[in-house]
């Protein structure tokens, strides 16, 4: 079993910087994107960054220019600092761990983080 636990939530004041950091554990194989989605209530979850194990990133359109996403591939671990805060980045932030083993794919989802921007 694979477990993601994130920290660094918290409140914040706009134009302000937080990091959010999350830590997987468990049987993780080698190759595998780490991810961060983040989520409104009575809104889908929706994609903030990912970063491969190779290193290729990709971003959600309205957080590119502010946040960078980057991981620590011997600690399994992802990070996502988020720079020039919107109160629209307000939301409950999640880690997000994807692999295929043997053409199955399997994801992994954090307990979530709150990230509350006061204007």
């Amino acid at each position: 079993q694979v477990r993601l636990v994130e920290s660094g939530g918290g409140l914040v004041q706009a134009g302000g910087s937080l990091r959010l950091s999350c830590s997987a554990s468990g049987r993780i194989f080698s190759f595998n994107t780490l991810g961060w989605y983040r989520q409104t209530p009575g809104n889908q979850r929706e994609l903030v960054a990912s970063v491969t194990s190779g290193g290729f990133t990709s971003y959600g359109d309205s957080v590119k220019g502010r946040f960078t996403i980057s991981r620590e591939n011997a600690e399994n671990s992802v990070y996502l600092q988020m720079n020039s805060l919107k109160s629209e980045d307000t939301a409950v932030y999640y880690c997000h761990l994807q692999t295929i083993v043997m053409a199955t794919q399997y994801e992994y989802w954090g307990q979530g983080t709150q990230v509350t921007v006061s204007s």
